[in-house]
């Protein structure tokens, strides 16, 4: 498939000034060629496969997924943000990068909203300089049900980190918060509530935070490591073949930027070469040098 032909790359205006320096531009697809559900897939598949390595975004091993409403609730410890309609605060996924296709709008809503995770920090530094320190320390996130035999059902990872002179967050309060059914898990602390209130202030005032024109038939491609994202509750429509429905990516980077060994916040080092980020899938033997192997050997 001749994917240059068929795509128009539009320049993304500059966000520099906005403070989300990861958000470049976006692909438009021309609107005579649209995808559908059918053709979206290879058309995206095909795009990314220049950009990085597609890892595993869930437990099932699914390289390509389908953002869309299941009826279920985050509330219930086994759902994912993407399996609802609810409002889901900013946060970042487990890959080096994420990438969005828009192949059908709700009925309202659903906006997708990005924050510069450096600017955050900074403001962050700016009000509450006692809290910085909490970034760095280790916390649990909930893995969601998705680990597999042995494992333990929460990472521990720190929420900032700096290597190669270049910082990098990983953060999802919802995670955070129901880590702590876990009886093993340290409980949160007053602070800790106080650094979470925070981070999610900074990341939806209108100072440091932009709301996305994502249209139909457009690319998002999002630098985990510098931007954190959210998005809106939605109204979907009641036609199956109309509602919401998204195609996802999650990519590791051809060149990615160099992460400390416990950023994952599991066993391997991060410096693993194709397939680093991801999620396990459940069917999947992992042995002590399964970098070598490529995929997605790595967690979220």
């Amino acid at each position: 498939m001749d994917f240059a032909r068929r795509i128009q790359v539009l320049p993304f205006r500059s966000l520099s000034s906005r403070n989300v320096p990861r958000v470049r531009r976006v692909l438009r697809i021309s609107p005579g060629q649209r995808p559908t559900d059918p053709t979206g897939e290879p058309i995206f598949w095909g795009l990314c496969q220049h950009l990085g390595v597609p890892v595993s975004q869930n437990a099932a091993g699914h390289m390509l997924g389908h953002v869309r409403d299941t009826g279920h609730s985050i509330a219930a410890p086994a759902t994912r943000g993407y399996q609802t309609r609810e409002m889901l605060p900013f946060h970042t996924d487990g890959s080096d990068v994420l990438g969005l296709l828009y192949l059908r709008a709700a009925r309202s809503g659903g906006r997708i909203s990005v924050v510069s995770s450096a600017a955050v920090h900074n403001a962050l530094l700016a009000r509450r300089p006692d809290l910085v320190e909490g970034l760095y320390r280790t916390h649990f996130l909930d893995r969601r049900e998705e680990h597999t035999p042995g494992e333990r059902p929460y990472y521990t990872v720190p929420l900032a980190s700096w290597s190669g002179g270049k910082l990098s967050m990983r953060y999802n309060r919802c995670y955070l918060e129901s880590a702590q059914r876990f009886p093993d898990v340290s409980r949160l602390e007053r602070t800790d509530m106080e650094l979470f209130d925070l981070i999610d202030e900074l990341s939806v005032s209108p100072e440091l935070r932009l709301d996305v024109g994502f249209e139909v038939g457009d690319l998002l491609l999002l630098n985990n490591h510098a931007v954190l994202h959210s998005r809106t509750e939605y109204e979907d429509f009641d036609e199956p073949e109309q509602k919401r429905h998204m195609l996802r990516l999650w990519l590791t980077l051809q060149q990615g930027r160099e992460l400390p060994p416990d950023f994952w916040g599991d066993m391997h080092s991060s410096h693993c070469g194709p397939g680093r980020g991801g999620i396990t899938p459940r069917d999947m033997i992992t042995t002590h040098n399964s970098a070598s192997f490529g995929g997605s050997f790595r967690h979220q």
